[in-house]
């Protein structure tokens, strides 16, 4: 099997904001929240992190921030995707020279390429690291869909690391999954689907969640994967009204309120983004209380 970033939890980290910065001191909480609470990996400047408004300047900070603040504690995975091959490879050795363990490089966007062009794409990239990289399959977002058969040939690259497949469509999954087994790895990019995708041979869970509730997200791939699968779906099935509470609006309009919510940030969100509707606002923070936390006023 190709190079393989981590096993179980990885949170899909927010970017906190001030109102014209970024706020690195809620950053460095967020992350210190998330180590201490178990999770293996995290993925900075993904989608939850918001990436396509962060500047080039911003990125690199955040990187370098990130890098310095997990310290080896667990995986690093940085996002560098983009709808430019060339601005993709630009971002993904500095994320190397920076020291992330992997990259997290989405399809490209509105420069919507055919199957054969996923291929490429992904081949171009992987020829310029040394580092794993995860394809990330999100066509809700991107408007394109790396089919099983194009996943499967994608596989073959030696510093592909895996897929974190958010296309929701459990039929395609398993068969991505039947094409790529014991060549590269699956993971779980629908908190939804978690347990799903844990049961048909997922490394692991990418999830949103997580920000909010990394040791019981984490758990559950735990738990699963220590043969207690009663254990896991009990536990999943206590995270889901959360879970969907991640979504009542895009991400990460609601993560980011329920991180200000526990008082781990601000729900600060870069336009066009914009702040929690305020009757999803109150069914979030009902949802939080039903979970055991405790609401900052």
């Amino acid at each position: 099997m190709n190079k393989i970033i981590f096993k179980g939890t990885c949170t899909a980290a927010v970017t906190p904001f001030t109102e014209d910065e970024i706020d690195f001191n809620a950053l460095g909480r967020q992350i210190d929240y998330q180590i201490e609470n178990g999770i293996d990996a995290l993925c900075i400047l993904g989608t939850t992190g918001e990436a396509p408004t962060i500047t080039d300047s911003e990125y690199e900070s955040i990187a370098k921030f990130s890098y310095d603040k997990i310290a080896g504690r667990v995986k690093f995975i940085l996002g560098s995707g983009s709808n430019c091959t060339k601005k993709a490879i630009e971002k993904s050795q500095l994320a190397q020279k920076i020291g992330a363990d992997g990259l997290l490089v989405v399809t490209p966007y509105y420069n919507k390429c055919t199957q054969k062009g996923l291929v490429k794409y992904y081949y171009d990239i992987g020829d310029n690291v040394d580092i794993p990289l995860l394809c990330y399959n999100v066509p809700a977002r991107t408007g394109v869909n790396i089919l099983p058969a194009t996943m499967e040939e994608i596989a073959e690259h030696k510093n592909i690391g895996g897929i974190k497949e958010a296309c929701g469509n459990m039929e395609q999954i398993c068969e991505t999954a039947r094409r790529i087994r014991g060549k590269t790895a699956l993971y779980s990019g629908d908190d939804n689907l978690n347990l799903a995708m844990l049961s048909i041979g997922s490394m692991g869970l990418i999830s949103v969640a997580s920000n909010v509730a990394p040791k019981e997200v984490g758990m559950v791939a735990n738990l699963y994967f220590e043969g207690k699968n009663r254990e896991a779906t009990i536990l999943q099935e206590k995270l889901l009204p959360l879970i969907d509470q991640m979504f009542t609006e895009v991400n990460p309009i609601p993560v980011k309120k329920a991180i200000e919510l526990i008082g781990l940030g601000t729900g600060i969100v870069r336009a066009p983004l914009t702040e929690l509707e305020p009757e999803h606002t109150s069914s979030l923070i009902k949802v939080l209380k039903d979970f055991g936390f405790a609401i900052k006023e």
